[in-house]
């Protein structure tokens, strides 16, 4: 609810709470960019007065008084109008770096509390884009445009002083020229425009995001000696840009542009029909002297139009870019949480308990569990097998909280999952994935991440445990190696060992296998089982696996299919049993004995 108050305040304010007490510091350089502009309009003025002071005693030049006090003045006020700009910038810069760091602190405050499996539908690649990239794109806002938003409107309330302050008719001329120039630029960013921009924003996105998935897929593209026709999406995305880019920029843009461009840049010429219509009295009065003066004060001034105008120009586009930064961010801010128990409970032994379990995952159709029961005793060991999208890593996934049920309760210890503290939870469970995977740092780092306060040599008992220490043998710096760095990386099976050696570490009375030997050659497998054998020892394991040879000394089997449990019992029972299992062991055990050679039709056999 909070932050829904914020997004409602406006963007601006929106990004002006997370400056803290650097807000100050923004309406500072607010404050010091209006100065700023005011005293850069100043040197013109001094230029008037010294052409005043010419025109005046012509043509006896000589005789004008205060020409190099007016330069000299104009020079101080240029000077220093940029200084204080500079420091007007210093001030929102900091302000902006302040805002864009809140921002980052606030957003991963915000992603540890948000279920595990977020993270699995919502890749660290896009979760860096929408939380790190959008705030760097707010430091522009903060940091220049609000600065030459305020320092324009400023410009523009000593223009319009200025220009009726010693000739209306010819101020109004150069008025006139704002006028029509604001009136088409926000006609092409504005009204039923709008919504035509951000279809062309969007379809800009699409692009970016298709171009994306192209470049990861040229390797499949080139295997196969397929084409860009090949890849529907991408093109199809080029094509609707491109048809939404015409669209704009010649529908909308072309016109607007044309006229804005024309009154900015050539808003010196309305003042020459003004001009010629004034001159006949100015000539019949004998005020021509103060006529030539306030004609040469406008064709000076109507160089400032274009400047200001531009800056519009720059504002609203960072205005526009930092609002689609916002959205973008809130995508991150606005995920959903853990619900914190009231009164947390602590589990009473390390058993696991699914209680007509019912899970779908947001936005999908149908369940991906429904009415799941089963128990696993302290120190047993349960096996989730079944057809892929059976739902074995989504039953898996609901023991941790990746995720919580819709329906039902996955007890731990006789205790509902969401009623223990989620730090509690995290003690009790250690999961191993089948595509585990490890932070660029030292072997050390990776291991100790399952329990920081560990001691170099627990580390290495759990490295050895794990049958990790030829992979430590052959590493350059023992485990401190850094991985991924000089030319040292390691296989999947490898992986997967140092994996299982931070989940030993952990020494978790719950483990969660999910097909831990998925990617593992015959030799890594075999160092993977003996690892597994340590882990699992004296414990509670709910294991998903595939290769059936695996699960063969399971206290219990759970057959997943549909999401619905199909059968469950002991292996030997379930083989002989005639159902789901025992036609996917038999399978298994063809595919074990297949050997490439001769099909029976290439041996003549009828």
């Amino acid at each position: 609810m909070e932050e829904k108050k914020q997004k409602k305040k406006g963007n601006v304010a929106f990004l002006l709470d997370y400056a803290g007490r650097h807000k100050a510091l923004t309406f500072l350089g607010l404050f010091l960019s209006a100065v700023a502009m005011v005293m850069g309009m100043l040197p013109y003025i001094c230029i008037w007065l010294a052409i005043k002071s010419l025109i005046a005693v012509a043509p006896d030049w000589s005789e004008a008084a205060d020409i190099a006090g007016y330069g000299w003045m104009a020079f101080g006020f240029a000077f220093g109008g940029i200084v204080i700009y500079f420091a007007a910038l210093m001030c929102t810069h900091l302000a902006a770096f302040r805002t864009a760091s809140n921002i980052r602190k606030a957003g991963m405050r915000h992603l540890m509390k948000t279920p595990l499996g977020f993270f699995d539908s919502n890749a660290s690649g896009y979760l860096r884009n929408r939380l790190d990239g959008a705030a760097s794109e707010t430091e522009t806002l903060m940091a220049h445009n609000l600065a030459d938003i305020v320092g324009t409107i400023t410009m523009f309330i000593a223009m319009l002083v200025l220009m009726f302050a010693f000739d209306w008719r010819m101020g109004a001329a150069c008025f006139l020229a704002a006028v029509v120039s604001i009136a088409a630029m926000f006609s092409m960013m504005g009204g039923k425009n709008a919504k035509m921009m951000m279809e062309y924003q969007s379809a800009q996105d699409v692009v970016s995001k298709a171009g994306t998935e192209y470049v990861r897929g040229i390797p499949v593209v080139k295997v196969f000696q397929q084409t860009v026709y090949s890849f529907r999406a991408f093109k199809e995305s080029i094509e609707e840009y491109s048809k939404k880019a015409e669209e704009y920029t010649d529908g909308v843009c072309r016109t607007p542009q044309s006229v804005n461009l024309t009154f900015t840049e050539g808003a010196f010429i309305f003042l020459v029909p003004v001009a010629i219509f004034l001159a006949p009295g100015a000539l019949a009065s004998g005020n021509i002297a103060t006529f030539v003066t306030n004609f040469a004060f406008y064709a000076v001034f109507s160089a400032i139009i274009s400047t200001a105008l531009a800056r519009i120009m720059f504002a609203a586009s960072g205005i526009m870019l930092a609002g689609n930064a916002v959205e973008r961010m809130n995508t991150v801010l606005d995920a959903p949480v853990l619900k914190m128990p009231e009164h947390p409970e602590r589990p009473k032994d390390n058993s696991v308990e699914f209680e007509n379990v019912s899970f779908i995952y947001d936005g999908a159709s149908e369940k991906a569990l429904s009415d799941v029961s089963f128990s696993a005793e302290s120190g047993s060991t349960i096996a989730l097998v079944g057809p892929s999208g059976g739902g074995k890593t989504t039953a898996a996934s609901l023991i941790p909280r990746f995720w919580d049920v819709t329906e039902g309760a996955v007890k731990v210890g006789g205790v509902d999952v969401r009623n223990i503290d989620p730090h509690v939870l995290m003690e009790q469970v250690a999961f191993v994935f089948q595509n585990s995977r490890l932070f660029k740092a030292s072997i050390l780092e990776n291991v100790k991440a399952a329990r920081p306060e560990a001691t170099r040599d627990e580390v290495m008992e759990a490295l050895r445990a794990a049958s990790c220490t030829d992979i430590i043998e052959n590493l350059p710096d023992g485990i401190d190696t850094v991985i991924g760095t000089k030319g040292t990386y390691l296989s999947g099976g490898e992986q997967q060992r140092i994996a299982l050696a931070r989940a030993i570490l952990k020494d978790a009375p719950i483990i969660v296998l999910d097909e831990a030997t998925a990617f593992a050659d015959p030799e890594n497998e075999a160092l993977i089982q003996q690892a597994l054998g340590a882990l699992t020892k004296d414990r509670t394991v709910i294991m998903i696996a595939h290769r059936l040879s695996t699960v063969v000394g399971a206290d219990e089997i759970i057959v997943l299919e549909k999401g619905s449990v199909a059968e469950r019992g002991a292996h030997d029972e379930l083989a002989a049993s005639g159902g789901l299992y025992s036609r996917m062991w038999e399978d298994y055990n063809k595919a074990v004995d297949w050997r490439i050679g001769e099909s029976d039709s290439e041996k003549g056999v009828a």
